[in-house]
């Protein structure tokens, strides 16, 4: 028997009981009066007048249960019609939709919001299928979900976090929805209830901000490879203007110290300071023409300029750094070629100024569409969770550079055990003649 209908019967039993116990009650009590009053010889009169005491204090009592019996239904029923009013007035009062199913997938609950969602009223929803408001492709999976999610035992979750879940409107809109699920037993059955929200405006918000982050990508990748270009020019200028320049004053200053009398020795000595100063100055020009941008990378490639930077960082610190290829051609053009030498740049800067390390491992690889840098040194490491030091933006560039080209920076370090940084970024090689 279902719950319900027992909670009905007994409601309906108890109080018949309470009126004909006692009357039963009485009239067993009656007759063991006779079987007394026949036994010890008691006058008519005197079992009359015992008899009616007792019975009105039997029916006194049925009556005071009686009313105490409906009393307290009519209290829980009030209390139980106070829940549901109030029930009701939540739901009624709610923004997001709420609708409940039987588990035949049929409406039985239909809030105010889910008439605005759906454009339906709820007297034309009410008892027809929930299909109606799913697009006619999910229907077939959407039963199957909420089949499957009714079995797990499970009694509420989120759905979407693996599928799009979509809605249709009563006049054909479909739309996407953030909505969650749960499931209750009443007298046997099942019943399902789905609070939903419409997220239009947010998935419209969302694509908004994906373009937005992607023309912000483009435009600073742009302003990237504008840089690198002009520091290329300047370079390339630097290089081939002034060190040329240079370079022949130079050669001016020897003819024309080659032709001083013998007997001018200051003359001789000027002449000798302005070839240092010279020398320093065509030193310094390639210097600074090679950190902005070292030629062998626009003119032999990566992997050169690579094996460069790594020969200049040994000269100037004197830690020892192995360089390891893992293909001999990366197939690799602008602007990855420069966002790899920089990130390679940037790591080693790193490394020199903070890991105190003797040893640090340079490794380029290519594999799967994507080329990957890795960094390893076995210096003092750091905590990647500790609060970046102001001023500081070597990570923060490193990260940048990779993420413009929709790359990754993996850091892994412990305190004592050095640091390892892994940078992944996607490519499309080009062909390799023969």
């Amino acid at each position: 028997m279902e719950p319900e209908l027992e909670n009905r019967n007994r409601g309906e039993v108890e109080l018949p009981s309470i009126v004909f116990g006692p009357v039963l009650a009485l009239g067993a009590f009656t007759a063991l009066l006779a079987l007394l009053a026949g036994l010890f010889g008691w006058h008519a009169n005197e079992m009359l007048l015992t008899a009616a005491g007792v019975g009105a204090g039997v029916v006194l009592l049925a009556v005071a249960l009686l009313y105490w019996q409906v009393a307290k239904r009519r209290v829980v029923e009030g209390a139980l019609h106070n829940i549901e009013v109030r029930v009701a007035g939540i739901v009624e009062s709610a923004m997001d939709a709420i609708i409940s199913v039987d588990e035949n997938q049929h409406i039985v609950l239909f809030n105010a919001a889910a008439e605005t969602v759906f454009g339906c009223p709820r007297e034309q929803a009410i008892g027809t299928p929930l299909a109606r408001f799913i697009p006619e492709r999910f229907r077939a999976e959407h039963e199957r979900h909420v089949r499957r999610f009714g079995e797990t035992g499970t009694s509420s979750r989120r759905m979407g976090t693996a599928r799009i879940v979509t809605g249709l409107r009563r006049n054909g809109e479909e739309f996407p929805i953030d909505a969650s699920i749960s499931h209750v037993t009443e007298n046997g059955r099942k019943f399902y209830t789905v609070i939903l929200r419409d997220a239009t405006e947010r998935a419209r918000a969302e694509e908004a901000l994906r373009k937005s982050k992607e023309e912000l990508r483009e435009i600073a990748l742009n302003a990237h490879s504008v840089r690198e270009q002009e520091k290329s020019r300047v370079a390339r200028e630097l290089h081939d203007e002034l060190a040329q320049a240079l370079t022949a004053l130079k050669m001016d200053v020897a003819w024309i110290r080659s032709h001083v009398p013998a007997g001018d020795g200051a003359l001789s000595r000027k002449l000798a300071d302005i070839e240092v100063m010279l020398d320093s100055t065509v030193a310094a020009t390639r210097r600074i023409s090679a950190d902005l941008r070292p030629l062998l990378l626009d003119d032999l490639g990566l992997v050169p300029a690579a094996e460069w930077l790594v020969q200049k960082f040994t000269e100037r610190t004197g830690i020892r750094c192995e360089f390891a290829i893992g293909v001999p051609d990366l197939g690799l053009e602008d602007p990855h070629a420069s966002a790899v030498f920089r990130i390679l740049q940037e790591s080693l800067t790193n490394a020199a100024r903070h890991a105190q390390a003797s040893l640090v491992e340079v490794t380029i690889d290519r594999s799967d569409g994507a080329v990957t840098l890795t960094v390893r040194d076995n210096g003092r490491g750091f905590s990647p969770e500790q609060p970046r030091k102001p001023g500081s933006y070597g990570l923060t560039g490193l990260r940048e550079r990779a993420y413009l080209l929709g790359g990754e920076v993996n850091i892994a370090s412990e305190h004592g055990r050095g640091t390892t940084i892994e940078v992944r970024i996607p490519f499309q090689s080009r062909t390799v003649q023969p």
